[in-house]
């Protein structure tokens, strides 16, 4: 009765959670595919009611409709993977090799499934064998989400998506890959240790998406929404003064004027030590005043500028573009194009043949 209970409290939590994102955010890709990490957890919740664990009077039983429940299941991977890109990757595309990855996987556990059931399980060291490369599939898209979002973090100019990262690796990212490798790797399916995983996974979800859902409401949220809008948008107005010793120009002419984006290597922590400021006043002064998200990118934005000014001079069209990309700041010519590619659309070669004809 009390696992019983747990899902129960689970499902509901995890579904007003995705509810309310959704309600306050429809437009957000990141909403949507929250919406559909929610719906595969509860799918997952209600599998679990299909089991022993479960008291025969309490039991679902889905008939035909396993195969497409256990795929919705093994789908909970790929979507974190995509919600972790959108939130903690945001200016760049998400790769078509890891979308067709992602896909394949998800026809391939359900072909699986199918085949598996209409053969009853004789598929030999075969299905084996291809239900272990979709479990590390699985298991690579999980460390994927985990370290784009620790790439970022020391870069990454807004506080509160700061924490909220840790929270993503600390929580999310951790109960979802210990429940794939002890499910997958560990335990086999049916038995007593398998099905005490099962349960302790419900506990954990039941507690981790109540406690999101109290937290939400203790801070006055609609949503969830709310609260990661703070993490995946950057704020209308400034919060509060930086108190910094300069302004906007004051910053530009020390940054520009004396070249510091042109540092290979360069760090905020670095800048705020040449700058003589405190490391989260430069942080918060970036962020509120010069309207930057992300360290890295308000480099890009000081670099390509300069290497536009260079691509446009007449007497410099036969420097190229490597020397160029080495003089802004880059180590390495891929960064570069890619860097200028995303701001001005077109590549450095494209832009000094448009400008000087």
């Amino acid at each position: 009765m009390l696992l019983f209970t747990a899902q129960i409290v689970a499902i509901l939590s995890v579904l007003l959670l995705a509810v309310g994102y959704l309600k306050a955010d429809p437009r957000a890709a990141s909403a949507r595919v929250f919406g559909l990490i929610a719906l595969c957890v509860v799918l997952y919740l209600m599998s679990g009611m299909a089991g022993p664990n479960i008291a025969v009077h309490y039991q679902l039983d889905f008939g035909h409709w396993q195969p497409l429940i256990g795929v919705t299941s093994s789908s909970i991977s790929g979507l974190f993977m995509l919600y972790c890109f959108l939130i903690f990757q945001e200016s760049h595309r998400f790769p078509r090799s890891l979308a067709a990855a992602f896909l394949s996987q998800v026809f391939a556990e359900l072909a699986l499934m199918i085949v598996s059931s209409q053969t009853e399980g004789q598929g030999g060291s075969v299905f084996s064998g291809i239900a272990l490369v979709l479990d590390l599939m699985q298991l690579g898209f999980v460390g994927l989400a985990i370290y784009w979002t620790l790439s970022g973090w020391s870069a990454d100019l807004v506080e509160d998506r700061r924490v909220f990262r840790w929270f993503v690796i600390g929580v999310q990212g951790a109960l979802i890959f210990f429940v794939l490798f002890l499910e997958n790797f560990v335990f086999d399916g049916g038995t007593q240790a398998f099905l005490g995983v099962q349960a302790i996974t419900v506990y954990a979800i039941a507690a981790l998406a109540l406690g999101m859902l109290l937290v939400s409401m203790k801070f006055d949220y609609v949503s969830l929404s709310q609260a990661i809008r703070k993490v995946t948008e950057r704020e209308s107005a400034p919060a509060e003064s930086t108190n910094a010793p300069f302004d906007i120009d004051g910053f530009n002419k020390a940054f520009r004027e004396g070249f510091l984006y042109r540092e290979a290597g360069l760090t905020i922590a670095v800048l705020a030590t040449k700058l003589g400021l405190p490391e989260y006043k430069l942080r918060a002064f970036i962020h509120q005043e010069l309207g930057f998200r992300n360290f890295n990118a308000m480099l890009h934005v000081y670099r390509v500028a300069e290497a536009c000014e260079i691509l446009v001079d007449a007497k410099k069209a036969n420097l190229p573009v490597l020397t160029i990309a080495l003089s802004v700041g880059y180590q390495s010519i891929t960064p570069f194009n890619n860097a200028f590619r995303e701001l001005k659309g077109m590549t450095p070669s494209e832009f000094r043949k448009q400008a000087l004809g």
